[in-house]
């Protein structure tokens, strides 16, 4: 193969040159942008953990050497670990921010906010709990945009942490989506600030909330003059049919109420909506409706469609990292190591996106790792 020395310039360069290095004395006797290059490489070509960095780095010496310029030879498993349990989570975070805003990867449309734990990453040694971590996630590009991680044993939270990644972000036009736990007025007005719209889920967390709108839209003759639109989906005997309502009239919200009952609005609040949900299987069908807040007036439509692209921070990222990257089992414990080697799995993941898009995640890795021509196409969306 041959890999162009661009690869390794100016973009991914321009990206992550200015990430301090932790290292010192002897330890630096391999450069870190070289040391970060073959691990990202590593990682889009199949590697899992520093032990494959190693290998890989190894068996593909030659052709690293052709683009770095592996002064000391090519790192080894400790300078690997080293690395990566010594960064700064914090400014390796924002170089990641960097590199994607220079792969252009975010699009327009709606940004999925989730958190996810680590399962394998507690260190009962050291009593550490496992590491969490919250993403976002644009749903157009199936790209993720940021990363922040917490331990809910160090007195952290998901709320928290969703907040200081939102600050991160640059959400011009963008509308963001979130589980009932971050429906919460600091983090509404934290993506209106940074320019986004929120569309958030309503669940008895908000009880005086929730109970107004559940009641509002249990009434079948509003719901009769409120715009609407429905969807069907049919699969292996499973049938959904889903409806959504919305309105933008919030008066009745802001009426004359004891102080017990009256609810605690989100800024910015702009419409309301219910998703009704009927599944009809092996003959026996449910209904379940969920409640949302938004500060942009949707349509149905755009409520719908919104919603349910929320969920694609499961199936695009959670689930392909457990089941591609196999991150539930990711074994690093020490320091920093686990949410860096999380968000180097994220860059992976995003230059895999980016490439060869009619091929899945999986049958990419596998490629590229077999064949260095597959590979050269690959990893030339770093150029």
């Amino acid at each position: 193969m041959h890999w162009e020395p661009s690869m390794s310039g100016s973009w991914f360069e321009a990206a992550f040159s200015a990430l301090p290095d932790p290292r010192t004395g002897n330890a630096k006797r391999h450069e870190l942008l070289e040391v970060l290059t073959i691990a990202l490489t590593a990682a889009v070509c199949g590697a899992e953990h520093c032990s494959d960095f190693a290998d890989f780095a190894v068996d593909r010496e030659a052709l690293f050497r052709e683009f770095l310029e592996l002064r000391n030879g090519v790192p080894s498993h400790d300078t690997f670990s080293r690395v990566f349990r010594l960064l700064d989570p914090s400014a390796f975070a924002m170089c990641f921010g960097r590199f994607v805003d220079e792969l252009g990867a975010a699009g327009e449309g709606v940004v999925a906010i989730d958190g996810k734990t680590l399962r394998r990453s507690f260190d009962a040694a050291a009593g550490r709990s496992p590491l969490a971590v919250v993403s976002a996630f644009a749903s157009a590009t199936s790209t993720v945009i940021g990363q922040t991680g917490f331990r809910a044993a160090d007195g952290d939270s998901e709320i928290v942490a969703a907040r200081a990644l939102l600050r991160c972000l640059d959400l011009t036009g963008q509308l963001v989506t979130a589980d009932a736990i971050h429906c919460q007025s600091e983090t509404a007005q934290t993506i209106l600030d940074r320019g986004g719209d929120y569309l958030l889920r309503l669940k008895a967390n908000r009880p005086a909330l929730h109970e107004m709108v559940a009641t509002y839209f249990a009434d079948g003759q509003i719901r009769a003059a409120l715009p609407t639109c429905a969807t069907t989906d049919a699969d292996h005997g499973r049938v959904e049919t889903r409806r959504a309502f919305v309105t933008h009239d919030l008066a009745w919200l802001r009426g004359s109420r004891s102080a017990c009952t009256e609810p605690v609005l989100l800024p910015g609040l702009a419409c309301l909506g219910m998703i009704e949900s009927t599944v009809t299987r092996g003959g026996k069908t449910t209904t379940t409706r969920h409640y949302h807040v938004a500060s942009r007036q949707l349509t149905p439509e755009a409520y719908l469609a919104a919603a349910r692209s929320h969920w694609s921070i499961e199936n695009g990222l959670h689930w392909v990292l457990d089941m591609t990257f196999d991150e539930d089992r990711a074994r690093n414990r020490k320091d920093n190591g686990p949410e860096n080697l999380a968000i180097l799995r994220k860059l992976a993941l995003n230059v895999l996106k980016r490439a060869r898009p009619k091929i899945s995640i999986r049958r990419k890795r596998k490629r590229s790792g077999w064949s260095d021509d597959f590979a050269r196409s690959v990893i030339g969306q770093m150029r």
